[in-house]
């Protein structure tokens, strides 16, 4: 009997024990399945999609884009963007542009050199509307400039401009138109009866 009650009074508290232990082993687990879920998992990044930043940087390759100049207005376009150039110059009193901005550098002919207060000065007709224009250096084109007049031609400033942005600038040099037709027989007609009669009096 006495053996029995001990036996009752050391089972009680391993009893209890176990009990306890049980019941915190349970909460933990539950604890951390709880955490779990409110935690989501870290997502890693991948470069699968886009540049490796290990790797030397090689710049994009550039395909084979035919490169060409702009193509130009006709010239009643270009005479329409002076006019409303002009107008608004006039508008907000300003200095109006040159007529020769909307003229391309091979749409004239040089017809005239001459020196003045201002120095050199040419003049210049524009083959499409059949008008003449003096012109000084610095005169501004719709594809160029006019850098310097010499004694029989005229330097310009060649601007093309390219579809892909870029501009490319060159010389162009124009000389003085020669006289034709009948005034260039009337130039050369005493030159040439002298020389021919020079040829005849040879023996």
């Amino acid at each position: 009997m006495m053996h029995d009650k001990r036996k009752m009074r050391v089972g009680f508290p391993v009893l209890l024990l176990g009990s306890a232990m049980l019941i915190t082993g349970t909460s933990v687990v539950i604890n951390a399945q709880q955490t779990e879920e409110k935690n989501p998992p870290v997502k890693t990044r991948s470069y699968s999609g886009g540049r490796d930043p290990f790797k030397k940087y090689e710049p994009p390759k550039i395909g084979d884009r035919k490169v060409g100049a702009v193509s130009v207005p006709s010239i009643q376009e270009r005479i329409g963007m002076y006019k409303a150039q002009k107008a608004a110059a006039m508008n907000a009193r300003m200095q109006a542009p040159k007529p020769t901005t909307a003229l391309l550098l091979n749409e004239i002919q040089v017809i005239g050199i001459s020196r003045t207060p201002r120095g050199y000065a040419a003049i210049v007709e524009a083959t499409p509307i059949k008008l003449s224009y003096v012109i000084y250096p610095g005169e501004p084109f719709f594809d160029g400039q006019l850098v310097a007049i010499e004694d029989n031609q005229l330097i310009f400033r060649r601007e093309t401009v390219l579809t892909n942005g870029r501009r490319e600038r060159s010389v162009e040099i124009k000389p003085l138109r020669q006289a034709n037709g009948p005034d260039s027989m009337a130039s050369a007609g005493p030159a040439s009866a002298a020389g021919s009669s020079a040829a005849t009096s040879k023996p």
